[in-house]
């Protein structure tokens, strides 16, 4: 049984299986500006060896999540650990850049049967009191593993030669699959959970949960935007700085570690609408400093930008579970695919804004989009308010 599994071991194989994956999703993104001129290919084609990976991602979140719920864990995840290695071994290779796009674009269609399926797995065999610490393991691993994949590829291995990047990507998927199958109890509770009569459409009706999908997609636009072109923004004028530099600017992303439990016990106290009003605010001040030509503004708002977008993801989550007396798994797959929906579609439309207006073409489309989870924000505040004058009421 998982629960009789020591709890610092499994949070290990969580760990490693999840961050794993995760750093097989950035691994381009720092070398961009070089694939760009490997390639010779203009910078909104080169970015899409990233937003391929998070279409795939998108796109076969609700298919992996239906099948947990019918198939054992270990198979899931063996195929998927061997297709997304295989695809790295791939990416490597080739020479061609449709090619190189493609393999990403498998590639993540099959990262969830690592990361969604391990999610469900966990959430139907873990007794309440240890589903919480381990889900803490496994939202830090997603943290971690998209700091670890833009270091890999722009830091620990030489950028022009990034290749070798995703050969140590697909070593360490290979290792935590392997750790996993091995480790990993057996699935008992798998086809149990089908009685459930929450659907996808029952959840899309509901209009009270559109404001956290919207959430999720605009949150996530913005924050996929700035650091995809970043390094654009920061191998130009009045900068010039090289690759490794550029990735070590990356470290900010580990502010997401501690924001996500801090914005929890937030909106504990204050209620989730403040957090997303909150979060909003301080994404939208940060993206203003953002745009200022030094690298000082350049950090301060980068730590801002990732302090205010994990306070509205951590946030919106909190409150999309609250809400729901059922059909949790699969409102939080929806989640999971608006949320890749947005990052793809704010990185294919930022380069756009790249290709025409430069980096403040991109920073005003994200303060456009800061919009949308301020006005969830609000949303959320007039429905708590609404149900304390109903309690009062009675």
């Amino acid at each position: 049984m998982v629960s009789e599994t020591p709890s610092s071991r499994l949070q290990l194989i969580v760990f490693a299986l999840v961050s794993a994956s995760f750093a097989n999703v950035y691994i381009t993104q720092p070398v961009l500006p070089v694939l760009q001129q490997e390639f010779g290919a203009d910078m909104v084609t080169v970015s899409l060896t990233v937003s391929a990976v998070i279409l795939g991602m998108a796109l076969s979140n609700l298919p992996f999540g239906s099948l947990a719920d019918r198939l054992s864990i270990k198979p899931i995840i063996l195929t998927g650990g061997l297709m997304v290695a295989l695809c790295s071994i791939a990416a490597a290779l080739v020479h061609d850049l449709r090619m190189l796009i493609a393999t990403r674009f498998v590639q993540g269609i099959f990262i969830p049967a690592l990361t969604t399926c391990l999610a469900a797995y966990l959430a139907r065999t873990l007794p309440v009191e240890r589903l919480s610490i381990v889900m803490g393991s496994y939202v830090s691993a997603t943290v971690l593993g998209g700091l670890g994949g833009r270091l890999l590829g722009g830091w620990v291995h030489p950028p022009l030669h990034w290749r070798y990047a995703f050969i140590s990507a697909a070593a360490f998927i290979l290792a935590a699959t392997i750790a996993a199958i091995r480790g990993l109890p057996p699935d008992r509770q798998h086809g149990k959970t089908l009685s459930s009569t929450t659907g996808y459409l029952a959840l899309l009706r509901r209009r009270e949960l559109w404001g956290f999908f919207f959430c999720a997609a605009g949150s996530f636009s913005i924050f996929s935007s700035v650091f995809n072109y970043l390094p654009f923004r920061l191998t130009g004028s009045p900068f010039h700085f090289p690759t490794g530099v550029i990735t070590l600017l990356y470290l900010s992303y580990i502010v997401g570690i501690f924001m996500g439990p801090t914005a929890g016990r937030f909106s504990n106290r204050h209620g989730s609408g403040k957090t997303l009003i909150t979060g909003s605010l301080v994404l939208g001040l940060s993206l203003g400093i953002i745009m200022l030509p030094f690298i000082a503004a350049v950090v301060c708002g980068l730590l801002g930008v990732c302090a205010g977008f994990f306070a509205v993801h951590a946030s919106a989550v909190g409150a999309l579970n609250r809400r729901l007396s059922g059909g949790q798994g699969r409102a939080n797959a929806l989640y999971v695919l608006f949320y890749y929906l947005g990052g793809w579609g704010g990185i294919t439309l930022s380069g756009f804004a790249y290709t025409h207006w430069g980096w403040n073409g991109v920073v005003l489309l994200c303060l456009l989009l800061v919009i949308v989870p301020l006005t969830a924000g609000i949303g959320e505040m007039n429905y708590r308010k609404r149900r304390m004058l109903q309690s009062s009421g009675k």
